[in-house]
């Protein structure tokens, strides 16, 4: 029976933070679309990065008379990061600034998303550059931990 237990503790952490096929990191929120957008600012700029833009699909979608669940996308970054990515391979500036995507899903659930970097270095096939992508990964996980919980 313990074994099931540690196995089925393993499983729900590898889920709840899992690499997905589409290059996707989720984290399971525990708080508001909103709120864990604003948590997910706040751990942002206090880490001394800039937010660019917080983008509110629903908004858009209600200013078209359409309804969509809370779905918010917040970007950010930071030149010295960003810099030696694009210096390793000039492509990956398609993907940055850094964005983390928020949203409920139907269930009432809400997630925090961001692209792998990982899945970055395969798609602009980034070589030689594993301390940058190690930094990027570390903190975007910890940008993800701290809005959520």
């Amino acid at each position: 029976m313990r074994i099931f237990q540690i196995f089925a503790i393993a499983l729900l952490l590898v889920a709840s933070n899992a690499f997905a096929d589409n290059g996707l990191v989720m984290t399971q929120s525990k708080h508001s679309v909103s709120d864990t957008g604003d948590k997910l600012v706040s751990v942002i700029e206090d880490k001394g990065m800039k937010v660019f833009a917080r983008v509110n699909h629903a908004e858009g979608a209600k200013s078209a008379d359409l309804e969509l669940r809370p779905t918010e996308v917040v970007i950010f970054g930071n030149p010295k990061v960003g810099t030696p990515l694009m210096l390793c391979s000039q492509s990956v500036a398609i993907d940055l600034p850094q964005k983390m995507l928020i949203w409920e899903d139907e269930a009432g659930d809400v997630w925090l998303a961001y692209n792998n970097p990982d899945y970055l270095a395969e798609r602009h096939d980034i070589e030689g550059c594993d301390e940058v992508l190690g930094k990027v990964s570390t903190a975007l996980g910890n940008f993800a931990a701290a809005a959520a919980r």
